[in-house]
């Protein structure tokens, strides 16, 4: 078995444990809301963080409420792609965030499916941080995998420098050493 193919079986084994991680808490966390926090929120700290129980048909911030199919659509084609794609990636912490991704979707997606007719459900929210809409841990998990494959990227165009050395990298526009 090569390096490489090593790596990516390493990379899609993280990527399908944080799938699965991210989509059991999301799961049990929304059961759990459900059957306690119907009635009263409760007050973690209070002003700044409780758990309360709320409902959305729609997309982030409640956007799109009348076209749940676009939500389901984009889900669908995003963990699809995220699926195809899980044995090519060989950096951990991009599969980590893929996984992230992909563990979050499924979980909002079961919400829809379980929830209404033709994945027209609610998703169910539950933390509220007073300053920001109701939320829940499929949704913390696909923000937190995107802002690292977002920083993983601009990070990833950089060229890498060692402690020891002591020129920076050629640039691709400098003539060859020998002058021609």
């Amino acid at each position: 078995m090569t390096v490489v193919l090593r790596a990516r079986t390493r990379a899609a084994i993280w990527l399908f444990s944080a799938a699965v991680v991210v989509y059991l808490l999301d799961r049990v966390t929304k059961l759990w809301a459900e059957r306690t926090l119907p009635g009263d929120p409760i007050d973690v700290i209070p002003g700044l963080l409780s758990f309360r129980f709320a409902t959305n048909p729609g997309g982030a911030f409640s956007l799109g409420q009348d076209i749940p199919w676009f939500f389901v659509g984009a889900t669908v084609v995003v963990s699809l792609l995220i699926v195809v794609t899980a044995f090519r990636h060989t950096n951990p912490v991009t599969a980590v965030a893929l996984g992230l991704v992909l563990g979050g979707a499924l979980g909002n997606l079961t919400d829809r499916y379980t929830r209404g007719e033709d994945f027209t459900g609610h998703v169910v929210d539950f933390i509220d941080l007073q300053i920001w809409p109701v939320f829940n841990v499929a949704d913390s998990a696909i923000v937190i995998g995107a802002i690292v494959l977002a920083v993983g990227s601009f990070l990833g165009d950089r060229p890498e420098r060692r402690d020891g050395d002591a020129t920076p990298p050629l640039r691709s526009d400098a003539p060859p050493a020998d002058g021609r």
